[in-house]
């Protein structure tokens, strides 16, 4: 039987996403997998994502979301119903909190993934790093969504390249005078 893999091997296969984003000054790129943990069996994969992979100026989160609502026939607004139990995200970086107008922030997204019972169809997000204060300031991401009853857990050891990745195509020299 093979060896279950361990949360940070899956924060690689988001890593591995993030690469494939398309660097901008304007955004992070950031790589997401949505996993579903069997107890005592082997995790799987169910889908991932990156920033800008799927139409519009989409996040790396809500990639998955889109995939994986086109998988199961549904809308974005009944995905919640139709994940397994014990669906997990991983995401490279903390999930945003704001947005520029018109979108949906990923944390509003991951709240709103409901049961039918009415609680969270996630209850955990493994991130890589916190969200940089680049283009929101302090994120509270973070907080909302232990409000909501999710578990945020980070898993250490890749932060230097997490970042390196997220902010390709970003001004090196920011700095402020």
């Amino acid at each position: 039987m093979a060896e279950s893999k361990t949360p940070l091997e899956f924060l690689h296969i988001a890593l591995a996403e993030a690469r494939k984003s398309p660097p901008k000054p304007t955004n992070f790129c950031v790589g997401a997998c949505l996993v579903h943990e069997i107890p005592g069996q082997q995790p799987r994969l169910l889908v991932t994502g990156y920033t800008l992979e799927c139409e519009g100026n989409t996040h790396a989160e809500q990639s998955c979301f889109i995939k994986l609502a086109e998988q199961y026939d549904c809308s974005d607004s009944e995905l919640g119903e139709y994940l397994p139990d014990s669906t997990v995200l991983f995401t490279t970086v903390e999930p945003c909190n704001k947005r520029s107008v018109g979108n949906t922030p990923c944390v509003d997204r991951i709240t709103a993934l409901k049961r039918k019972d009415g609680t969270q169809a996630i209850k955990t997000v493994y991130t890589g790093v916190s969200e940089p204060e680049t283009f929101v300031g302090v994120n509270e991401g973070k907080k909302k969504l232990e409000d909501a009853g999710i578990t945020v857990a980070h898993i250490p050891g890749m932060e230097d390249e997490i970042l390196a990745v997220a902010t390709a195509g970003h001004v090196q020299d920011e700095r402020k005078d």
